[in-house]
């Protein structure tokens, strides 16, 4: 059996949208995907695993001899199979054509930062009784622990920096693909906001 090669691009979050099927709204993310253009090939030989490296937006300004290599904006690697290595090349371009609409794909991204939380809006708590006597204590934690041991137990729900982490969503539907100009339009959502670079494999 023939081991199917495994599809992944670069891509930009643009917006979202809505489309109309069958009678019923979807919500769409649209994102420009490529064209991507490959940097790299990494085998176990000589790197010790088997990897292929793409980059995205070529740089405007003229490169130093000590930035070869780093033409591009955006550079990452996607892991392969040593089976798969003789499907790629050296400046193969990668764009939207290797995807089919229907496919099931995977997008990770950084979220959104939201800089330091309280525990009702990181953790969603419900907060305290807002009467008999309960002042200035509607959003605050509550108790942070037993007296014996006399300290917070390691991960407990507390205030702290929110988002700007990376982020996985699969079984993401692809709706709609616009080749011409390098557009997918995916049902739901995905991670960060508009611009955010994504990775996206099926």
């Amino acid at each position: 059996m023939v081991q199917q090669s495994r599809k992944f691009i670069l891509g930009k979050k643009k917006e979202m949208t809505q489309i109309w099927e069958d009678g019923k709204v979807i919500p769409c993310t649209v994102i420009e995907a490529g064209p991507c253009f490959v940097t790299q090939i990494k085998n176990q030989e000589n790197d010790g695993y088997d990897a292929v490296q793409i980059g995205l937006e070529k740089k405007s300004k003229k490169i130093k001899k000590s930035e070869k290599g780093k033409e591009f904006k955006y550079l990452k690697e996607f892991r392969i199979d040593q089976s798969q290595a003789n499907n790629y090349q050296v400046n193969q371009m990668i764009d939207v054509s290797i995807f089919q609409e229907g496919d099931k794909i995977k997008v990770s991204g950084t979220s959104k930062g939201k800089g330091f939380q309280g525990a009702v809006k990181r953790h969603h708590f419900r907060g305290h009784p807002q009467t008999h006597g309960v002042k200035h204590e509607v959003r605050t934690v509550g108790s942070v622990g037993p007296t014996n041991p006399d300290r917070v137990i390691p991960g407990k729900k507390m205030p702290g920096h929110m988002g700007n982490e990376r982020v996985s969503v699969k079984n993401l539907k692809i709706v709609k693909i616009d080749a011409q100009n390098h557009l997918i339009l995916v049902k739901g959502a995905v991670p960060g906001r508009r611009g955010t670079l994504l990775e996206i494999r099926a």
